[in-house]
């Protein structure tokens, strides 16, 4: 626990320089392209007219699901998911390819897979808005329920962090990890209900409740409640419950790998 609690010192401290270096991560990422940062904002656009072509025209047949149409319904799942799933990728190389660099600054390497998180952010907020637009071009209208993407969003936050800590200080220590980790991040994008809704009579009951243990689902599916439901997350009290046990044990496995091993990261690299 004293190891989480120093984490979360060393992010507080160092939230003014994690936000400069995030920016100029988003500038220099696509500095060489003609379009610039442009492709931040075209790339997942692409992607959504695809899926909404294949899965809503093509196998769907235009069908709305729970009573709404399936582009907002599938734009509002997938755009925390573009955010959560290259943010977690990101940071899970964040120490691998800076370490070099801040070992020769005052500079906690804790802050790296953080600053990874929140040079995503911006195209996260474009895609959200995008979302909304599409949404209320469907009848999806503000309601008092909206406020509670605040929390979902907070959730979000908390759980890419601790996914960093611990994926990142993974990847230095086994190579390897971070192409699994891509292979395990293609897999539960079709298991987090981000292109369709698997909580349905077709599927029985306990592997409906296997699935929702996906803390990517409950991310998912509660940006879907805030913009398109009606339910509130203090209804879903097992979910929330499992959802904050694992990213508490995922942040204490991480911390502590992180910090017995951080002495140690330039040599193994």
């Amino acid at each position: 626990m004293k190891e989480v609690m120093t984490l979360f010192k060393e992010q507080i401290s160092s939230l003014g320089i994690i936000f400069r270096i995030s920016r100029y991560e988003d500038q220099a990422s696509y500095q060489s392209h003609y379009l610039g940062l442009a492709w931040e904002y075209l790339y997942p656009l692409i992607q959504i007219g695809i899926y909404w072509l294949v899965f809503g025209v093509g196998l769907k047949h235009g069908q709305p699901l729970n009573g709404v149409s399936y582009l907002p319904w599938m734009v509002i799942g997938i755009t925390p998911w573009f955010f959560m799933n290259r943010a977690t990728l990101d940071a899970s190389k964040s120490i691998y390819q800076r370490v070099n660099m801040v070992a020769k600054m005052k500079f906690p390497v804790s802050a790296l897979p953080t600053i990874k998180v929140v040079s995503n952010l911006s195209s996260f907020w474009t895609m959200m808005v995008f979302s909304i637009f599409i949404g209320l071009l469907n009848g999806v209208y503000p309601k008092i329920a909206w406020l509670q993407w605040i929390y979902y969003f907070f959730a979000m936050i908390c759980l890419l962090v601790a996914l960093g800590v611990l994926n990142s200080c993974i990847s230095v220590l086994v190579r390897d990890y971070h192409i699994l980790l891509q292979s395990v991040m293609r897999m539960l994008f079709y298991v987090s209900g981000v292109l369709f809704n698997f909580v349905t009579t077709s599927f029985p009951a306990p592997f409906v409740h296997l699935l929702e243990l996906n803390p990517y689902y409950y991310i998912v599916n509660g940006f879907r409640e805030s913009f398109i439901g009606s339910g509130w997350f203090w209804q879903h009290p097992m979910l929330t419950l499992e959802f904050w046990l694992f990213v508490f044990f995922v942040l204490l496995v991480g911390s502590h790998l992180h910090y017995k091993f951080r002495s140690r990261f330039v040599d193994l690299i």
